[in-house]
């Protein structure tokens, strides 16, 4: 027995020598986050964070989109966050903040799941976290998913087993994200019991990132300034971490919403730059000028008409629609872009405001008397411009926008097919 357990270490021993060898030194990378991913925006299902009214003419320029935020989360908006994501051609993945924020929903949306782990920290947010996410898994997810599978019949042993197998499935497809986190005044600075003690020097984050990946096996390392720019600090870290990292792919994130912030972080080492609050800012400019639009201009304005108001009313060179889209390294001429992504907007407020008036007349009391009144108007607003971006099936989407959000407006008890309360538009 002696001889055949050494035999196992060995195995094991020699197993881990290979894993490490085809991370390092393979001619195939490994790592299961692409390296071209160079942008990434994150979504926070926080009912108060909206999205732009035709949020894939944003969404198809970022590399992929994160669901995940640090406060006011529940399983049930992520679960619409990932519901509303669902048209959009680029991966989505999920960056739950707490375990029961993973459902079978999400992880079926999901490309992936980022489980954190924080290295500057206290022991909770690396270890105590970690355990509470393998418990929920191991505990709920695993034996949901074998409810459905396996019959009623089914040895309780055998379960049990099979429980055991499932949680080092669902771990072994997650990628896991060691964070850096350099702004205590942040939530999730907070959340990891990270104060101005616990902050590394550019020498110290490299040894934690090195550690991370080494020892750890974090697919991620992510620097995070939480809504502030690290500026000449951040740049001198990533530097730093950059040179001690072989396998692990560099993120950095905190207070991007210019193409000089986000060119700055690449040159120091950094692979990919997540962005965040630029992107929700949109919305509320959008909410903003949609409802000024709607005091002056007509609901059958033409596309010139809109354009020739947006440009009179709003610097769009300084809108929060051209800073994300700055932030966009493939985004050549931002502001243009972001022009016509604001006049499509309110066009489409302006068009779904007309087409209100209409349907209302038909009184619709259901979900399919709704329907055909919107298919019998022959307009569907925000069609033309979701068919020029990355969008799944943006006939179905716009129909599905206008019969969910008329259904709001006009009180009527239908369950929507997507969350519209989540747009900037909601009224």
């Amino acid at each position: 027995m002696a001889a055949l357990d050494d035999v196992a270490r060995a195995v094991g021993r020699l197993a881990s020598v290979v894993r490490s060898g085809v991370r390092t030194l393979g001619p195939v990378d490994s790592n299961p986050v692409p390296t071209d991913w160079t942008h990434v925006t994150k979504l926070d299902p926080e009912h108060a964070k909206k999205l732009p009214l035709l949020y894939p003419l944003y969404l198809q320029h970022t590399s992929a989109v994160s669901v995940g935020g640090s406060s006011d989360v529940t399983a049930a908006n992520t679960e619409e966050t990932f519901t509303l994501l669902s048209p959009l051609t680029v991966p989505v993945f999920h960056e739950p903040s707490g375990p029961r924020h993973i459902t079978h929903r999400t992880r079926d949306a999901a490309a992936f799941i980022a489980i954190p782990e924080v290295l500057n920290g206290d022991s909770e947010s690396l270890v105590g976290t970690l355990g509470v996410g393998i418990e929920h898994i191991r505990e709920q997810l695993a034996p949901e998913l074998l409810d459905d599978a396996l019959p009623r019949w089914t040895p309780e042993r055998i379960v049990d087993a099979l429980a055991n197998v499932a949680t080092s499935v669902l771990l072994s497809e997650a990628v896991f994200e060691a964070y850096i986190i350099q702004n205590p005044d942040s939530a999730a600075a907070r959340e990891a019991n990270v104060g101005p003690d616990d902050l590394l020097s550019p020498t110290e984050a490299k040894q934690h990132a090195m550690a991370a990946e080494r020892h750890l096996d974090s697919e991620l390392v992510y620097l995070e300034y939480s809504g502030t720019y690290g500026d000449e600090e951040a740049t001198a870290i990533l530097d730093a971490v950059s040179e001690g990292l072989d396998w692990s792919r560099l993120w950095y994130g905190g207070g991007l919403d210019s193409r000089e912030g986000v060119e700055a972080m690449l040159d120091a080492g950094a692979d990919t730059v997540v962005v965040g609050n630029a992107f929700h800012d949109v919305a509320d400019e959008e909410a903003e000028l949609v409802a000024a639009a709607t005091e002056t201009l007509a609901t059958d304005a033409d596309e010139t008409a809109v354009r020739e108001w947006l440009t009179e009313t709003v610097d769009v060179a300084d809108s929060a629609a051209a800073r994300y889209l700055s932030t966009v390294p493939s985004v050549a001429d931002p502001t243009s872009t972001a022009e016509d992504a604001l006049v499509a907007s309110v066009r489409t407020a302006l068009e779904l405001d007309g087409l209100a008036e209409q349907v209302s007349e038909a009184e619709p009391s259901t979900r399919a008397e709704l329907r055909a009144a919107v298919d019998d108007a022959g307009n569907l607003p925000g069609a033309r411009y979701l068919d020029e971006s990355m969008c799944k099936h943006p006939e179905a989407m716009a129909r599905s926008v206008a019969v969910d959000v008329l259904a709001r407006r006009l009180g009527l008890d239908i369950d929507g097919r997507l969350p519209v309360s989540h747009l900037s538009t909601d009224r």
